[in-house]
This record gives C-alpha cells, structure tokens and sequence, in this order.
C-alpha cells in the first residue's frame, strides 16, 4: 500500500500557485454549502512523525470557513479520559450536523502504537481494528461523511525531517523513539489501513514528500467527497421519519409476549419492606464509598410503562448514596444541540468519572421503543440501532464500568388504577398528562418493541432485569437486591 507514496511526486511552485485559488474557492464554496445540507463531516489526519499532518491541518484551518469547523489534537490522555471508555474522548469532540472536525490524531492512534511496542497481540489488535470499521459504519450509515488521509514518508525523507525538527527544537518526544522502530510502525500501519479501508470510510494514502504535492492532494481529497455528497439528491421530507408502528392484536398485546410470562405476584409487607429496604441502601452506602476509593464506575438506566414507579425506584437508590457519588440524568426529547449528532452522543457526554455513578431515567434504548413506535426513526435506523446500542454498552463493561439496566413492568389494569389515582390526588396531578393517555393505547406495539429490545439486548455482559412492579415496594427491593449484588461482585 505504502508502494505508491514513495514514486517522488512533485509540484512546482508555479502550479502550485495556478492551482491553489480556484481550489481554495470551490472548497470554501462547498463548506458554506454544507451548512444547508445538514451532515457532519470528520478529516482524520494521520501518518508518519515529520510528514507535516500539523502544517496541513493549518493550510485546513486557514481554507475552510473557521465559523464551521473545529480541530481536535488527540494525543497524551488527560486523567478525566482515562478513567472513562477509549471512545468517549472521541464522541465529546463529534462534530454536529453541517460542521467539519479535523481530528489530528484519531482512534486508530493508540491501537497501532499499542501494537508496536508489544502491548497487544495480534488477535487484539485485529479485534480493535474491527471496533473500529464497526464504529465508522454506525457513523456513515447516520449521515457522517468520513475522510481519512494519511500522510507517508520513506525511511530516509523521515530521517532528514525529524534531525531538521530538532534543530527548529520543533521535535515531539518519542519521534526518535518511534523512527528505529520504522518498519514495525510501517508494517502495523499497512496492517491497520487495509483492515479498516472500506466504502463508507476510505483511506487516502498520500505522498507528503513534497509540501505543496501533499497540500494540494489533500485539499482536492477533501474537495471531490464533499462535492460528491453535495451533489446526491436530498431525501423527501416524508422519509426524514419512519411510520408510526402497527398495533397488534388485542387491546394490550400477545399474551405469549416476554414480558407475559414475567410473575407479577410478588408482594411485601410494609413492616418486611421497610427491614430490607435499611439492610439494602446501607449496604449500598458502604459500597457506594468502595466503589470510589477503588475507582469502579456505575452506570444505572430506568425504562418501563408510565406509572411503572422507575422515579421512586430512583429515589430509593440515591437515597442510599452520598450525592457528591452520583448524579441523575433525565431523558427527554433531544434539544437541537442533540438533534445535531447521533443519538448515542448525548449519552456518552454523561459517563461518570472513576468511582463515580449515572444514573439515566430513560434511556438510549428510547431509539428502539418510542421513537420506533411513534415513527420518529426509520425502520432501518431503530433496526440497526440494537446493534450499534450492544457495541456501546460492550464497551462500557470491558471498561470495567458495572451497568444495571431495568424494565419495569406492570399490568394494564395496575397501569389504569396509578393513572385515576394521581388524576385524583392534588399532588399526583402534574404526573399525569394527554400523552400518558395516548400512550396506554399503543400498549400493543410498546410491548413489542419490548420483547424485540429485551430478546436482542440483553446479553451476557449486560443483561436485561424485568422487574414486576404492581407492588412498588417489592420492585424497589428487587432493584436495590440487583444493584448491591453486581456491585459486589466488581468491587
């Protein structure tokens, strides 16, 4: 691959000049388009020590409108990033819709290094290379227009750049380090390009011998993909959501659904409710502070019916901890600034540092339920989405984060008797609104997307925990029994 950035291609300052002002403008033309056409764009510039990816991210910066674009330097980790997944310092710099990020640096970064020095196998690597053509698909198929240029120099240019580095006392510390070991760093970097070179994410391997040859390919490389997207037609406004979901038979669903077969007679006693209620929250107080001092992080996310009980379930959880341990984060429909990105980002912007808690009431799972069943995404986007949700949620547990994910579950007649209550009780008033109503009548389909959400989700790294919630006080127990237990077990 690295074969044909190594033929000594120029270019003289004279065409350089010839060609750079008509570039400049068509590329500026298309950016200030882009802002019309809603897609987030990323330039990831990758490449050799000396080959100039900071020269050509200012060229970037200085021929692209600056109102619209935004440059990312990945390189040393701070604390605040190493205490959460790879990924999350990625998605905090995503671009939205309509913007351009350069990454400077990428995710590809740290595997190949990694995979140098002897940090990781062969089969791991391949296994974060695969992460990574995985996690560039759920970006294309979302609209994210990805550039990837990579910048090549032979052994000997290299060589020259670095000592001319030095003596500009311009050299990064490990360039040195990272020059004897030349053709390792090649042959993982070839590895790594053709394993993760595909349709919706192609490389471009570029010959940055000579300063204005690199610039002005990286400049038409750049060019030809926006104008590419800026030419295919926009999609009708009908299809910018999907139909709303069918309703199944009956008026609440199959009775051979996943969730029919859940046994709803638990009950407690108040005077037993409220021993194992003291017994559960102090172990979990004493926990809480384990967790921390031996920096385990948590990740705690409620979904179930209206009424189901998930706020006071909350309640008895946080009541149990300090509040400098965790916080609550309620899911309600995106903002724009959410609107803007992919529907994970929001989500992944509030993961706790180490040895801290988030809690979400509702969740990133609103994808495959809500927005399934009222249309908001298209079948293909909620279909996809289990797939792309497992990946996440995978990628928080090997972090060691320890995740609990709850369906709380009640019947229709329990749902029905909770609704008249608070419509009569003062204080229970502003609990119950027209769409809670309209809800209750779309309980076939919800419990559809129930079952399917329960059958593709729930995994051996993060499973599913149905909670039967008739009897609010033997749900809260079941729930604070199954947060105690997992955390037990990590800490």
């Amino acid at each position: 691959m690295f074969e044909a950035a190594e033929l000594g291609q120029t270019l003289t300052p004279r065409r350089y000049d010839a060609r750079l002002p008509d570039l400049r403008a068509r590329l500026l033309s298309a950016h200030l388009e882009l802002r019309s056409r809603k897609f987030p764009v990323i330039v990831i510039v990758s490449g050799a020590d000396g080959a100039g990816k900071g020269e050509l991210v200012h060229c970037l910066n200085e021929w692209l409108d600056p109102r619209g674009v935004a440059t990312h330097a990945f390189w040393e980790e701070s604390d605040e990033e190493r205490e959460r997944p790879e990924f999350w310092r990625f998605w905090r710099a995503m671009p939205g819709r309509g913007r351009i990020g350069i990454f400077f640096g990428s995710w590809y970064t740290r595997p190949i290094i990694r995979r140098v020095y002897g940090k990781a196998r062969g089969v791991r690597f391949d296994a974060a290379l695969d992460r990574i053509t995985a996690f560039e698909r759920m970006l294309a198929d979302d609209g994210v227009l990805i550039i990837k240029l990579w910048l090549h120099l032979p052994k000997k240019e290299q060589k020259r750049r670095l000592k001319k580095l030095e003596d500009a006392g311009r050299l990064a510390p490990d360039d040195w380090k990272h020059y004897k070991l030349y053709d390792k760093f090649t042959g993982v970097s070839e590895r790594a390009l053709r394993r993760t070179d595909a349709p919706q994410a192609p490389w471009h391997v570029i010959e940055a011998t000579d300063r204005r040859y690199r610039e002005i390919t990286a400049a038409d490389i750049l060019l030809k993909a926006l104008e590419a997207r800026l030419k295919e037609p926009l999609a009708p406004k009908a299809a910018e959501g999907g139909a709303p979901a069918k309703q199944g038979k009956g008026k609440f669903g199959r009775a051979n659904s996943i969730l029919s077969h859940l046994d709803m007679s638990g009950r407690l006693r108040p005077a037993v409710y409220a021993r194992q209620l003291a017994e559960l929250q102090g172990r979990l107080a004493r926990l809480a502070w384990a967790a921390r001092r031996k920096g385990v992080s948590m990740v705690l996310m409620f979904e179930g019916w209206d009424a189901a009980g998930k706020g006071s379930a909350i309640r008895r959880v946080t009541q149990a901890m300090d509040p400098r341990l965790y916080r609550v984060v309620g899911v309600a429909a995106p903002t724009d600034e959410e609107r803007a990105q992919h529907y994970l980002w929001r989500f992944w912007r509030h993961l706790p540092r180490a040895g801290y808690t988030t809690i979400f009431d509702r969740s990133w799972y609103g994808r495959v339920l809500v927005e399934r069943v009222e249309g908001f995404a298209k079948p293909g986007e909620w279909g996809r989405a289990f797939g792309e949700i497992n990946a996440f949620e995978e990628q928080l547990t090997a972090h060691g984060i320890v995740l609990g994910k709850f369906w709380v579950h009640i019947s229709p007649a329990e749902q029905l008797r909770r609704f008249k209550e608070r419509q009569t009780i003062a204080y229970k008033q502003y609990k119950i609104t027209e769409e809670d109503w309209r809800n209750r009548e779309k309980w076939p389909a919800y419990q559809q997307a129930v079952d399917d959400m329960v059958r593709q989700c729930s995994t051996e790294y993060a499973p599913w925990t149905l909670v039967a919630g008739d009897d609010k006080r033997f749900a809260r127990i079941q729930i604070l029994q199954t947060i105690v237990t997992r955390l037990e077990a990590a800490l």
